[in-house]
C-alpha cells in the first residue's frame, strides 16, 4: 500500500522526511495510518483547483447623521 508520511520515521536501517510517500506492506501501512502517522495515497491523482480568496471589503466607520452617537 502506498502512504504518505505526516511525520520523520527513522529506524536502524532507513530514514524517512515527513511528506514522503513510499510503498509499504498493508499491515505496517495500516498502523501508521491509524497512528495518525501517515494517510493512504490514492492510485489515481486527482487535481484540485483552489480558489483565489477575493480581496477584503470593510464599511467605512461613519457616525450617524442625526447626531444619535452611541458613544455619548
Amino acid at each position: 500500500m502506498k502512504i504518505k508520511l505526516l511525520v520523520s520515521l527513522a529506524g536502524a536501517q532507513n530514514a524517512f522526511n515527513a511528506g514522503d510517500e513510499h510503498d509499504w506492506d498493508d499491515e505496517d501501512a495500516i498502523r501508521l495510518i491509524d497512528a495518525g502517522f501517515a494517510v493512504p495515497v490514492s492510485e489515481t491523482k486527482i487535481e484540485r483547483a483552489v480558489a483565489t480568496p477575493a480581496a477584503e471589503r470593510r464599511k467605512r466607520d461613519v457616525a450617524s447623521s442625526d447626531g444619535n452617537d452611541a458613544s455619548n
